[in-house]
């Protein structure tokens, strides 16, 4: 792969131009992504809508048909369902753990084997969350395990 880098002049318009053989390719969604800034969603706290960088999320959970985000130090209540999150977090550091939670790995402290092949993860803000045996393999495949 070949990459220019161009300086121009400040009357021109800035422009991010991809040449590719696969444009629904892990890699050219990352430019994207570059390109236009950091994907959002939205959460919901006391009457007020708020948008969330997804790097800020700590994980998504589904709790008695009712979706939340979970950040360092709040909880939002979300209109996304568990795929529509899923979907929207695809080629990030989520993975789904367990039927109702998906997890941000980067907020991951570190993980330790926990009953029936299952694995807990402590995030950077102190919770642990529970990895079905189900999720154990992507979240190995994620630390580089």
């Amino acid at each position: 792969m070949k990459i220019t880098v161009e300086q121009i002049t400040k009357d021109r318009e800035e422009e991010v131009f991809v040449r590719c053989h696969d444009s629904e390719s892990a890699w050219v969604e990352n430019v994207r992504e570059a390109a236009l800034g950091q994907r959002c969603v939205c959460g919901y706290q006391g009457g007020s809508m708020h948008r969330l960088k997804l790097s800020d999320i700590y994980y998504f959970e589904v709790v008695d048909d009712a979706s939340f985000l979970y950040t360092q130090d709040d909880v939002y209540e979300s209109h996304e369902r568990l795929y529509e999150f899923e979907r929207i977090s695809a080629q990030s550091s989520f993975f789904r753990c367990s039927k109702s939670m998906i997890v941000n790995s980067d907020k991951i402290d570190y993980i330790r084997p926990s009953l029936s092949g299952r694995f807990e993860a402590a995030l950077s803000n102190g919770e642990m969350v529970v990895v079905s045996r189900k999720y154990v393999g992507e979240l190995k495949r994620l630390l580089g395990v």
